[in-house]
């Protein structure tokens, strides 16, 4: 029997943490831990009596009184568990928690209507992006799909009446100028992750890429790296991932630059110095010196730290990706060679990146061709 912080009894499997969350937890049919954490002690009993419902009962069938919480915790697990990246997954059980449970987590499920779904975009409209509230109403429409499938609902209430609702503007893509990309790698020569950033702004590899990036991925001869995996790393050794690429145009070929070579060529020395690399590791272009890879924090920390220095606004490890981007348009690089480079499944995802370096050329570009244009 597990006790609250004043000595009740609340029941088996049921107790309360010193910062006052209760937990709930038992072992399923497959030896499974399964455990939750929650405010109310109510909704902890709930959530454990659903669960021990469906394991008892195999899964979700005749469990058609469960209520979403139930449900999501199902769907994340069993269903969609197995077919989307830890990433991607990490992602739906955050916007579940931020905006769906505290409306209808503790609603059953069969009870859920249009209403309810519409509410909760139009609650996200003031504070969240038009991207956003759209991936809410996608992750909304999946798990109620699911269930429609298994009949736990007899109509998927995700109607085409649920609309997303306007959002903030989408935050402006940060992107460093060319003044602050010298500044930047100026002072970020301090690093011991100066390869790593230079690396991106030479190539566009997104963090994932570039920490899954291996020796048999790198051709030196041909001068080019092929991109055909991604990591999906929390800082834990234990919860390293490696996968395929999200899209077939993830997986691609980039032509390398003179620097790019030379920073592979370095990085080839600064292993030679490493006492210890994990044999899991050993075949990995970009270690820290623990001869493992860095978790994308560590990387913004210290690019932090670097903006500071530099006296520029702050800006995240993607920020390199877009000013690569960026310093290629400027060249004039044809959007779908760029399209290609970045492993863009859309060439409007190219083309939004086109729209905004243009905007802001707009001027120059003017006074390029104003000759051109005076003809008396």
């Amino acid at each position: 029997m597990g006790k609250d912080l004043r000595g009740k009894e609340l029941g088996v499997g049921i107790s309360q943490r010193k910062d006052g969350l209760y937990t709930a937890r038992f072992t399923d049919r497959l030896g499974k831990r399964r455990q939750q954490y929650f405010k109310k002690l109510q909704e902890c009993r709930n959530w454990l009596a659903n669960a021990q419902f469906q394991n008892k009962h195999r899964g979700i069938y005749a469990a058609s009184n469960m209520t979403v919480n139930a449900w999501f915790d199902y769907w994340i697990s069993d269903i969609k568990g197995n077919n989307v990246r830890e990433s991607t997954k990490a992602l739906y059980e955050n916007r579940y928690k931020m905006n769906m449970q505290e409306q209808i987590g503790n609603m059953v499920i069969a009870d859920i209507k249009p209403l309810h779904c519409q509410n909760i975009l139009n609650k996200m409209a003031d504070t969240y992006s038009n991207n956003t509230i759209k991936k809410v109403r996608a992750i909304l429409y999946s798990l109620f799909a699911d269930a429609e499938e298994n009949g736990l609902i007899s109509k998927n209430p995700v109607t085409k009446s649920v609309k997303c609702t306007s959002g903030k503007k989408p935050k402006e893509k940060k992107v460093l100028s060319v003044n602050e990309h010298k500044a930047f790698l100026k002072v970020a020569k301090e690093s011991s992750y100066y390869n790593q950033y230079s690396f991106i702004l030479q190539t566009g590899l997104r963090i994932g890429e570039l920490t899954a990036l291996q020796w048999e991925d790198v051709d030196f001869k041909a001068k080019t790296i092929h991109v055909r995996h991604t990591i999906d790393l929390n800082g834990k050794e234990k919860a390293i991932k490696m996968s395929s690429t999200k899209t077939k145009a993830g997986d691609r070929t980039i032509p390398l630059t003179n620097e790019a070579l030379r920073i592979l060529k370095e990085e080839k020395k600064k292993r030679a110095a490493l006492s210890i690399v994990p044999i899991q590791f050993s075949n990995f272009v970009f270690l820290n010196k623990h001869g493992v890879p860095t978790c994308r924090a560590v990387y913004n920390e210290d690019l932090y730290k670097y903006a500071n220095k530099a006296g520029i606004e702050r800006f995240s490890v993607h920020t390199l990706r877009h000013t690569f981007a960026t310093r290629c348009i400027e060249a004039g690089m044809k959007p779908k060679t760029l399209q290609m480079i970045l492993g863009h499944s859309n060439i409007s995802m190219t083309m939004d990146l086109y729209v905004h370096v243009t905007e802001d050329e707009k001027e120059k570009e003017l006074k390029n061709v104003e000759h051109l244009l005076k003809m008396v």
